[in-house]
């Protein structure tokens, strides 16, 4: 479900994934459902691809989000993450992720994971699992396959044509009868 849920820089709130162009992807907004282009210049960051900073292993956002979810029944945080301070934000992540690294997450992601959660929560998101995708997981290894074969044809088609190119050389400045 993550995968599909894009956090785009410069622009507020969360948007799902619609369809993707040639240079472009359509994303729609979590916050008004309004449809809009984004190009490869915008940085796009998928919420499966995110994690934060701990003492040992970064945990994925989607362990995170889960966390909060079971600490609040998957209904909305009452904090209010504009409005509180950095000892209240970081001491309600210590709550859902204790070790969390203090020096390198910032009160200001920790204000974005609230944002994030309850903007999820509000569109009806509840599953923060990152699913992989079976099929397009194995179209992406018959691409594999494809390319490594078509690389094993040019290597040697570029053998027979360098081959045939020195028997054209050598034939050149021979004498004839």
């Amino acid at each position: 479900m993550l995968k599909n849920i894009l956090a785009i820089s410069g622009k507020p709130g969360l948007y799902k994934l619609v369809s993707r162009g040639t240079n472009m992807l359509i994303v729609e907004s979590l916050i008004d459902g309004k449809r809009m282009p984004t190009y490869s210049r915008d940085k796009i960051s998928s919420l499966a691809e995110i994690s934060m900073y701990t003492t040992g292993e970064d945990v994925s956002l989607s362990e995170v989000l889960n966390a909060v979810g079971k600490k609040y029944s998957f209904k909305a945080v009452e904090l209010d993450a504009k409005k509180a301070d950095n000892d209240a934000l970081r001491n309600f992540l210590g709550e859902v992720l204790p070790d969390f690294d203090r020096d390198r997450v910032y009160p200001s992601d920790i204000r974005k994971l609230v944002g994030w959660y309850n903007l999820l929560i509000a569109a009806g998101f509840t599953d923060f699992t990152i699913q992989e995708d079976e099929e397009g997981k194995e179209a992406v290894e018959a691409k594999e396959d494809k390319k490594a074969e078509k690389q094993v044809a040019q290597k040697a088609n570029v053998k027979t044509t360098k081959s045939a190119a020195t028997s054209v050389k050598t034939g050149v400045g021979t004498k004839r009868g």
